[in-house]
C-alpha cells in the first residue's frame, strides 16, 4: 500500500506583517511543496485552484491573528470548501479530541491517520482520520485521479529514459504506449469532473 504523502510539508517561521492572509500564498506554496495541505494533490495538475485556509477557522480565533502564517495551509478549493469553519472544540488551543477534529498537516502525525489505496483512493487508518476523511470529502473521484495521473506521468519520464537507450526494444516501447493511453485515459476523467 502506497504512502499517503512522501514528505510533510514545514511552514517556515514567517512572521513578515501582510495586509491579508492571501499574501502569504506564494511562501505556503513553497513551503507546502506546491501541494494541498489535506489531499497532497500537487497544483501543476490544475484541476481547482489553490487557495490560502485557515487551519483554525477565523470566527475561533481569539489569540492568533487572521494573518498568523503559523495557521495557514496551502489547500486546493475542494479542501477548503469542504472544511469550511469546521472545528469541533470550538476552542482555539483544542484541534481534536481524539476522535472529531483536525490535525495540523504540518504535523508527522497527520500522515499516520491516512494511507493509499493501490489505485489512488484515500483511506482513514483512525477514528480521528475517518473523520477528517469525511469532514475533508477525500472519497472525492479527483483525489484518485490526481494521485494516478501522478504517479503515471514519472512512469512515462522513466520509459523515455529507457527508450532513448534501447532502440531495438519494442517491450519498452509497447509499455511506453500502455502508460500513455492509461495517463491520457484518467486526464480525460479529471477534465470531465
Amino acid at each position: 500500500m502506497p504512502n499517503f504523502r512522501s514528505k510533510c510539508p514545514i511552514r517556515r517561521p514567517i512572521t513578515t506583517p501582510v495586509n491579508s492572509h492571501r499574501d502569504h500564498k506564494p511562501d505556503l506554496k513553497i513551503d507546502f511543496l506546491s501541494r494541498c495541505g489535506y489531499c497532497n494533490a500537487h497544483d501543476e495538475w490544475k484541476t481547482t485552484y489553490y487557495e490560502v485556509d485557515h487551519f483554525i477557522p477565523e470566527n475561533i480565533l481569539t489569540i492568533k491573528t487572521t494573518t498568523d502564517y503559523s495557521n495557514l495551509v496551502y489547500s486546493c478549493r475542494s479542501c477548503n470548501n469542504s472544511k469550511r469553519k469546521k472545528w469541533p472544540s470550538n476552542d482555539e488551543n483544542i484541534p481534536n479530541n481524539g476522535n472529531e477534529g483536525f490535525v495540523d498537516p504540518c504535523e508527522q502525525s497527520y500522515d499516520s491517520h491516512f494511507s493509499r489505496r493501490d489505485t489512488g483512493e484515500i483511506d482513514h487508518v483512525t477514528n480521528l482520520g475517518k473523520w477528517m476523511y469525511n469532514a475533508l470529502q477525500l472519497h472525492k473521484p479527483h483525489h484518485k485521479i490526481v494521485w494516478n495521473l501522478e504517479n503515471l506521468n514519472e512512469m512515462i519520464k522513466e520509459l523515455k529514459i529507457l527508450e532513448n537507450s534501447l532502440d531495438n526494444a519494442p517491450e519498452i516501447k509497447a509499455k511506453l504506449l500502455e502508460v500513455y493511453s492509461e495517463f491520457t485515459s484518467y486526464y480525460a476523467q479529471l477534465r470531465a469532473l
